[in-house]
């Protein structure tokens, strides 16, 4: 009993050691785009408020990996995934 206990206590040590852990928020929304920087894996997109992202209505620049970038252009309508991190805006995922 006493090994089973000097375990679980060495376990959550261990849990409170590594700090807490933070789940990351992927919000899905709609908008247009307006200006790609392939190169810098950069877009700009025209969207409506983003409330699990704290977003109001704006045109936000997102990082987005430039692979994800193919098939998109300036003045498409899209739906997007997207979340915060390290205070930046990061596209997951995007389609026409």
């Amino acid at each position: 009993m006493k090994k089973m206990l000097l375990a679980a206590t060495l376990c959550f040590a261990g849990v409170l050691a590594a700090g807490p852990v933070l789940a990351q928020t992927v919000a899905s929304a709609t908008g247009e785009v307006r200006r790609i920087q392939a190169d810098k894996g950069k877009i700009a997109i025209k969207h409506g408020v983003i409330t699990e992202l704290k977003l109001p209505a704006m045109t936000l620049i997102y990082n987005i990996d430039r692979v994800l970038l193919k098939d998109i252009n300036p003045g498409d309508e899209v739906k997007f995934k997207a979340l915060h991190q390290d205070n930046q805006y990061i596209i997951i995922e995007i389609r026409k």
